[in-house]
């Protein structure tokens, strides 16, 4: 209320929020009336005055010596106290030091009390002007401004120690915390000794001792060094309290992973189990991200969830079009195309304030914990028994009803065959790219829309809203909108690895990806990495969505192409196809040791079906390599080289 955002090229004042409406206010007395998922997803969209979140570039952050990246994220706390009072910004709980209280010492005297703080803990330069000035670039920078500049050059090999050293002297500082007795000629020779198991005696040169020393200087933590008691919590534990009440969207959203009854064509051609991992909001029970991916034991990486749940489908690059070709592969469709696109284009999207995962299900890395800070996203690890078990039912209730709905579809795409596999069961032709659309399309026209018991308002306890209904509800009773991240967000959360771009441009999964921003640099190594390499992002459960980060800093899309000409993975004969291959007796399952998909092997093939008397007819008076012998199912070598091709 009251915030000034801009919209269409105009500055307006927000003047009301009702049911998911935005009431604005312009300065020459115009109005309007905006829903509040389409005004933060427009193009131009912006708060005055309100910075948009940097997120720092996962190769930079990854790059970066682990001392000053530590050193980094301890700036950020001391800075955050001298804003706010609290050094996990406001909203974070605890109790404000007297000497940082905003309602009694001004700026530049909480500036001086904390250059007073850090000089006593033993860091060294540190003034007023120094505790400013990183103030200022963390405002204008975000995180990697805390970042020592010399440590974003490139790496010299000199007055450095190696990377190898410092972990193991943050090792031998975990395994001392809290020791009395410790001190850093203790620390130091432990250090020494992991160095030693780790990598062999002498591998790895060791700096001198007065160096060491200064290495354990930088890593310890100020707060805690060698020989201080470890500090401990007070209280009870969390697994003990009640779950804190959720009143806003986007408040708490939980990640829980339940599998589906569902099978779907993996990549060489057989049939896979199916799970679902989703972000769930506590508040709405809205699903803000779903991924359908195969029920494996490695864990669903948090940074996909983010972008799926962060980033508005609207925003993204070619969503109309992926939407397009997706609605049209598969029958019996919940709504229609046009029904569907204005479902997407409003459907509820949302940087979270707190993101609880279970560790068994969902994996982090050291990039993604900054990247949280800089978009003050708390992580909160709780497993399924201690308190996620609530969240992981309703994630299982959702998988049991979307799997019928799932076998619906594909009974319909793929009906029975009694001469397939003998059992007239349909046969699985569903690849993962169809069970996400199907999947996304269930959640926008079912899940979304139906009443739950849990979701019921406090003026009307009698009636079970559905998460559509309970987020309108809830964005009018805080009276502010959780503001999502902007498109070039969605592909720098994204997984990266390095690979070469060739004249055919890059492979990735054994498929060949191209652009025509490519044009200038194939062939060409990277000029801003070492290895010569380019930095690719890629999207782990979706083939389509690839990006390349050129020398201009941006991360441009690459299309899946075969042959120069691009491909759709919604082909739905295509996997129809390799399931029947891939289950079909003689084929891929029987198939003798050394064959393949080659002409000579589909002719032994049917040279040996003849030979057996298992075929039919017998050689045709055709000339050379394309002889009409019947192979295995009643086709000729020639039907037969022209199927394998086209699989």
């Amino acid at each position: 209320m009251g915030a000034r955002v801009t919209f269409e090229g105009r500055t307006w004042q927000v003047g009301a929020l009702v049911d998911g409406r935005v009431h604005l206010a312009d300065d020459d007395g115009a109005t309007a009336c905006v829903l509040a998922s389409y005004l933060v997803a427009a193009d131009g969209f912006e708060v005055v005055g309100q910075a948009v979140p940097q997120i720092p570039a996962a190769e930079v952050w990854s790059a970066l010596p682990l001392a000053a990246r530590e050193r980094a994220m301890a700036w950020l706390g001391h800075i955050r106290e001298v804003e706010t009072g609290l050094p996990g910004g406001p909203g974070s709980g605890g109790r404000v030091r007297e000497e940082y209280d905003p309602q009694r010492f001004t700026l530049a005297e909480r500036e001086h009390a904390k250059a007073r703080e850090l000089t006593a803990l033993g860091w060294t330069k540190v003034s007023r002007p120094t505790v400013q000035r990183m103030r200022l670039a963390n405002q204008r920078q975000g995180l990697l401004g805390l970042v020592d500049k010399r440590s974003l050059r490139s790496r010299s090999g000199t007055g450095r120690a190696d990377e190898r050293v410092a972990d193991a002297v943050l090792e031998a500082l975990r395994l001392r915390r809290g020791r009395r007795s410790t001190t850093v000629k203790q620390i130091i020779e432990l250090a020494e000794q992991i160095v030693a198991d780790r990598h062999g005696p002498g591998r790895v040169k060791l700096p001198a001792r007065a160096s060491m020393y200064r290495l354990v200087r930088a890593l310890s933590d100020p707060a805690e060094p060698p020989g201080a008691p470890a500090r401990t919590a007070t209280g009870r534990s969390w697994a003990q309290d009640a779950p804190p009440a959720v009143l806003r969207p986007g408040e708490r959203v939980h990640v829980a992973t339940a599998g589906l009854g569902v099978q779907v064509v993996d990549e060489d051609g057989r049939t896979v189990a199916a799970a679902v991992t989703a972000a769930v909001d506590g508040a709405t029970g809205c699903v803000l991200a779903a991924v359908a991916h195969r029920r494996q034991s490695v864990p669903v990486q948090l940074s996909v969830l983010l972008a799926e749940m962060a980033v508005p489908r609207t925003v993204r690059p070619g969503w109309r079009e992926e939407l397009r070709a997706a609605h049209e592969s598969l029958p019996s469709r919940l709504m229609s195309l046009d029904a569907r696109l204005g479902a997407t284009a409003v459907r509820a999207s949302a940087a979270p304030e707190t993101l609880v995962f279970d560790p068994a299900t969902a994996a982090t890395a050291s990039w993604f914990l900054s990247v949280c800070e800089s978009l003050g996203v708390s992580l909160e690890a709780v497993s399924a028994r201690q308190g996620g078990r609530a969240v992981a039912e309703t994630v299982r209730g959702l998988a049991g009803l979307f799997t019928r709905h799932a076998c619906a579809v594909a009974a319909a795409a793929w009906p029975a065959d009694p001469g397939a596999d003998g059992t007239g069961q349909p046969q699985a032709g569903m690849s993962l790219l169809h069970l996400q659309d199907v999947l996304d399309e269930w959640i926008t026209a079912v899940w979304h829309v139906r009443p739950q018991e849990a979701l019921r308002h406090p003026m009307m306890p009698r009636a079970q809203l559905s998460p559509n209904e309970m987020w309108g509800v809830l964005l009018g009773a805080c009276g502010a909108v959780p503001r999502p991240l902007d498109a070039r967000h969605f592909a720098e959360l994204l997984p990266a690895r390095r690979q070469a771009v060739t004249e055919a441009g890059i492979r990735l999964g054994r498929r060949r990806y191209d652009a025509a921003c490519l044009d200038e640099h194939r062939g060409r190594p990277c000029p801003t990495t070492d290895d010569g390499r380019w930095e690719v992002h890629y999207h782990p459960y979706d083939v389509r969505q690839v990006h390349i980060r050129l020398p201009d800093g941006h991360l441009h899309p690459l299309t899946w192409t075969d042959s120069g000409h691009s491909l759709q993975p919604f082909d739905a004969t295509v996997y129809h196809r390799a399931a029947r291959a891939a289950a079909r007796p003689g084929r891929a399952g029987d198939r003798p040791a050394g064959a393949g998909n080659s002409r000579a092997a589909v002719r032994a093939a049917g040279a040996q079906a003849v030979g057996d008397g298992t075929a039919p007819s017998a050689v045709s008076g055709t000339s050379g390599a394309r002889g009409r012998a019947t192979g295995p199912g009643g086709l000729s070598v020639y039907d037969a080289e022209a199927e394998a091709g086209q699989w």
